[in-house]
């Protein structure tokens, strides 16, 4: 009898052949909460005509590839890089004007490379979880940083570099993997291309990207 329900087990078991696959492909599609992580310059100190300045987070998307390499039971190689659609906004109290407030919007549209190594559990049925780690560089196609007409403007720098932690769930159907995923994307370098002669901008000293995604991965 416990050879029976041994063999029924297994038969129930999707995608067996799946584990063994060297590498396999699949899509992404996320949703993303953006915003900087902001230091003040020693101009903001010594002003007295804008006393704050804070980031606030906005929403966003992603629409990516995924391409991953079996290492061992246990550990896979992941590439997956995606096109990021993000917005991250600075809101500014002035003291003098007709506008006390200002929000300033900063639009990036980002080509994004992670490369992340991947530690999965034992397969449970047909549940697997697992946790990633890795490095990334963003490349970002709406980099203001070299307008001339920029006097509202805080500019940005086009490249960025970081690190990814994460960790989600592999649910196995008959065809396709179903991979629902959670993690934070910092960026490591400051991307404020600093102009002393912008009044929005001189009052900032580094702007460093956060980023926090959820993803589902269709994999096969």
């Amino acid at each position: 009898m416990a050879l029976s329900f041994q063999a029924s087990a297994q038969q129930n078991l999707n995608m067996l052949e799946h584990d063994a696959k060297p590498y396999y492909f699949g899509i992404t599609l996320a949703t993303n909460q953006s915003f900087y992580k902001l230091s003040h310059s020693k101009r903001f100190l010594a002003t007295d005509t804008i006393n704050v300045v804070e980031p606030l987070k906005t929403f966003g998307f992603n629409l990516g590839l995924l391409a991953n390499a079996r290492l061992s039971e246990h550990f896979d190689l992941r590439v997956n890089p995606q096109l990021v659609f993000a917005s991250k906004n600075l809101y500014y109290n002035e003291t003098y004007g007709e506008t006390p407030t200002t929000t300033k919007n900063i639009e990036s549209i980002l080509v994004s490379f992670p490369f992340q190594v991947k530690f999965k559990s034992d397969r449970i049925g047909n549940l697997r979880v697992y946790t990633i780690a890795g490095l990334k560089y963003d490349y970002d196609l709406a980099s203001n940083a070299r307008a001339r007409r920029a006097e509202e403007l805080v500019k940005v720098k086009a490249g960025d570099y970081g690190f990814e932690l994460g960790a989600g769930f592999e649910f196995y159907f008959e065809s396709f993997i179903f991979s629902p995923e959670f993690k934070i994307s910092n960026g490591l370098g400051n991307v404020h291309a600093v102009d002393k002669n912008l009044r929005y901008s001189n009052v900032i000293d580094q702007l460093h990207s956060r980023m926090i995604v959820f993803s589902i991965h269709l994999e096969g």
